[in-house]
């Protein structure tokens, strides 16, 4: 049966927009006293409300009231979110001046959380993940990207891809699942990198595509993880294997969006060492820029170069890259919010970012507009301008999300 949601003071479908490249505010579509007409999960129609009334008068209508402003869901696209423990003291010796690498060498850091990780089981791990997922389900993000990484061994990576498939079962929004066994050389592997990513190729990676536990394949290229000569090999398997791939590339040092870009990547992630090279690279091919804001708020470092990558044509994505170390906020709207003041960006390309091109980062073409055919997920805000989403850089959160047309806050 179809469904009518409204009426909204503005919505904003965000239809007629680029893939890549700068947008400014005057490109946004804005309906005003609207609505959307649902079936099945999936959106019908968006437009007046009155007029979409009259002529399904068989539909049932979902009536907002006071003044509401409703967008597109948010797709995080890169995460970290199957974790147990925190990395309360690494944050400490951060902002009291230590590096992340030095941290890193000392004995925290990644392998901090491999640690704790470990310790807790398949069923520990699915029920704090739920807990973070359904945080983020009220922050108005209906599609979520969550990474491996914090097992680091064949069993135990095993183990958090099923946490985070239990997790799904439960979930009210869409989870899309990442194996980063290549997250950083285990301190307990007896052996060179370059071993290391044969055993996942040969051991992980053909079980994991047996039990279909995951369709994306990550790697870390980085002086602490591993090389561009390795990853380079190692992504190309995974590629040939049936995997779409990503990268976390050019955090600290440059090389690792250069991969990206080679390997045919669906987006490279991180890129705060990012040059003028490497912009002109990322916006020349079909990689989506992933900015994570999170990682430089929570490292205290210069964020990605965003302006320069959208002047210079690339599709630009925002991501929230939560995780125990470097980015344990999650708040994605607020880092998005900041970003966009550091980093002049429109409302629209921010809105964009959290969208359509953050869904085109994780290979999903059905979800991150609001038209005829697309997921009908959406989230309202209480107020009477778009404007205001950002301007009160993260405080305003969503009144209501709903997710395939069901009200899910």
């Amino acid at each position: 049966m179809k469904k009518l949601v409204g009426p909204f003071t503005q919505i904003l479908p965000l239809s007629g927009l680029p893939l890549k490249g700068a947008i400014a505010d005057d490109h946004l579509q804005i309906i005003l006293n609207a609505g959307v007409l649902v079936e099945g999960g999936v959106i019908v129609k968006v437009g007046d409300f009155e007029e979409l009334r009259k002529v399904n008068g068989e539909a049932e209508i979902e009536e907002i009231t006071g003044q509401q402003v409703l967008l597109p869901g948010f797709a995080d696209c890169h995460t970290h979110l199957c974790f147990a423990g925190d990395r309360s003291k690494d944050y400490a010796l951060r902002i009291a001046g230590k590096s992340y690498l030095e941290i890193a060498k000392s004995g925290g850091g990644i392998w901090d959380s491999v640690t704790q990780t470990r310790q807790a089981s398949k069923n520990e791990l699915a029920e704090l993940l739920l807990q973070r997922i359904g945080r983020h389900a009220k922050d108005g993000v209906t599609t979520i990207e969550i990474k491996s990484g914090y097992g680091l061994k064949i069993e135990e990576e095993i183990k958090q891809l099923c946490a985070i498939q239990l997790a799904a079962a439960s979930s009210t929004v869409d989870l899309i699942t990442t194996c980063l066994a290549a997250h950083i050389l285990p301190k307990d592997f007896n052996g060179p990198a370059s071993e290391y990513l044969e055993y996942v190729l040969n051991n992980l990676l053909p079980k994991i595509k047996k039990d279909n536990l995951a369709s994306r394949v990550d790697i870390f290229i980085e002086e602490s993880a591993f090389n561009v000569s390795n990853a380079t090999c190692y992504l190309q398997v995974a590629k040939q294997m049936g995997f779409d791939v990503t990268v976390h590339a050019d955090q600290f040092t440059t090389g690792g969006s250069e991969v990206a870009i080679n390997v045919g990547a669906v987006s490279a992630d991180h890129l705060e060492a990012s040059g003028e090279k490497e912009i002109k690279l990322i916006a020349a091919s079909n990689t989506v820029a992933v900015a994570l804001p999170g990682a430089s708020i929570g490292l205290g470092m210069d964020f990605a170069p965003a302006r320069k990558l959208l002047n210079a044509g690339a599709s630009l994505a925002i991501a929230s890259d939560w995780n125990p170390g470097s980015a344990p906020m999650g708040d994605l709207l607020m880092q998005a919010s900041v970003l966009s003041a550091y980093e002049k960006l429109t409302t629209a390309e921010v809105f964009a970012g959290l969208t359509f091109r953050a869904a085109k980062a994780l290979n999903l073409h059905d979800r991150g507009l609001l038209e005829n055919g697309k997921l009908a997920d959406f989230q309202s805000y209480p107020c009477g301008d778009y404007r205001e989403i950002l301007y009160h850089q993260g405080k305003l959160k969503p009144g209501k999300v709903w997710k395939k047309g069901k009200e899910i806050l």
